[in-house]
């Protein structure tokens, strides 16, 4: 499958692969920091998100296998990662898949565990828009409050918003393929698979997604790693603490 992405900068690569429900502009503001610091920024969509193609098979092995094929259409031969959630999965499974490519891994608010399925009201809030009634995105707003009360996580969500058509509003993501497969969000990464190159996660203070116990785990899988919590943030920590988190990328990926 061939992956949308905006990319700009020149320089060594670093792709960044978003969390679930997202796409790559949600990083556009902290990409083109990156890159104004020397980088080539590639912000994918991963399958059934933003403007890459929709598929009815949506799991970790597909979109490392995306991810690869992205690299070999695009001459990539080495690469920096960064993955946030589920993007961070990806990461993590594309890294075991072919260590080869990678130079830095950078894990967000995300470790190889499994994780229990978590998103139900925000799905059914999204299958619940009938866009024949929502002309607007305040008509979306209000009709995903009830689902969602978090007014920071509508906002996340209303950026899938465009206009299908004149006067008629939809969804960018392919929302039945991530119902139908929502289970596949929060699998492990099998434990015997072992990445040994250099990795950085990072975890929020406010983020209940990498425990004090997780960490025994995450030294298994990834002996060269470090764990660093940034401050004042939850689990979209990039959005949250954004010049701390710039700050511990920056200083990961010039090392």
């Amino acid at each position: 499958m061939k992956l949308y992405a905006n990319v700009f900068g020149n320089g060594f690569p670093i792709i960044i692969l978003h969390g679930f429900l997202g796409m790559g502009d949600n990083w556009k503001t902290l990409g083109k920091k990156i890159s104004d610091q020397g980088f080539q920024v590639h912000l994918l969509d991963q399958r059934n998100h933003g403007r890459s193609p929709h598929s009815e098979v949506f799991n970790y092995d597909s979109l490392a296998e995306d991810l690869k094929t992205y690299c070999n259409d695009h001459g990539l031969d080495k690469i920096n990662l960064l993955g946030h959630s589920m993007g961070g999965k990806t990461a993590m499974l594309f890294a075991v898949k072919y260590p080869e490519l990678l130079s830095r891994l950078i894990i967000v608010d995300i470790g190889p565990k499994y994780y229990p399925l978590h998103h139900q009201d925000i799905l059914d809030g999204l299958d619940s828009l009938d866009f024949e009634v929502l002309k607007s995105r305040g008509d979306v707003d209000v009709a995903l409050e009830g689902y969602v009360p978090d007014a920071g996580v509508r906002m996340f969500l209303l950026k899938n918003l465009y206009w299908k058509e004149k006067n008629m509003l939809g969804l960018r993501m392919h929302l039945k393929a991530l119902i139908n497969n929502a289970s596949e969000i929060g699998v492990e990464l099998p434990e015997d698979d072992i990445y040994l190159g250099e990795t950085l996660f990072l975890r929020g203070e406010k983020s209940n997604y990498i425990l004090e116990k997780d960490q025994i785990r995450i030294k298994k899988q990834f002996p060269d790693s470090k764990i660093l919590e940034i401050s004042n943030a939850g689990h979209w920590l990039h959005a949250e603490n954004p010049k701390d988190f710039f700050k511990e990328v920056l200083e990961f990926i010039n090392k």
